[in-house]
């Protein structure tokens, strides 16, 4: 499955799982997970060609997003022992139209509210440089779709 050849970026696959899908009437498709314990997910297009029944697989890929770099960004507050409350994620994903007129996500912009009290700031700064590297989706969406990431409360100031 994984290109092995020279130059590849990576030697030997670290791991692997396989998801099942299937299409339950239209554009609606169930998908499985490997894990008995995951609940099924269903899916749909947007209409035209969907019923916007369920999620779509742009909207999918926003939630897988947020959700590892919300996750990367809690282990590693956790590790530096930051208090915080519950962490607050908005995910605006740009759709736009390539050169052919087809849709493609162009564009990423997370927000992540960590809710770190003013106290417990200096611990998580260490945390801003690592947590995004440590996410496999972001990084690995990244080397096709701009993914621009901020944490409230620690934006850049702007020039």
């Amino acid at each position: 499955m994984t290109d092995h050849s020279a130059g590849s970026p990576q030697a030997h696959a670290a791991s692997e799982f396989i998801i099942t899908m299937e299409q339950t009437a239209d554009f609606e498709f169930r998908v499985r997970f490997d894990k008995p314990h995951h609940a099924d997910l269903m899916m749909d297009e947007p209409a035209p060609l969907g019923k916007d029944a369920a999620p779509s697989a742009s909207r999918i890929l926003a939630a897988a997003i947020g959700n590892c770099l919300s996750a990367s960004l809690l282990f590693c507050l956790r590790k530096a022992k930051a208090e915080l409350g519950p962490i607050r994620t908005r995910v605006r994903t740009e759709i736009t139209r390539n050169e052919k007129g087809r849709l493609r996500i162009a564009g990423v912009e997370v927000e992540i509210d960590p809710q770190i009290p003013e106290a417990e700031r200096q611990k998580a700064m260490r945390c801003l440089s690592l947590f995004e590297d440590y996410c496999v989706v972001t990084q690995s969406v990244r080397l096709g779709i701009p993914v621009k990431v901020t944490v409230k409360g620690f934006e850049a100031p702007e020039a």
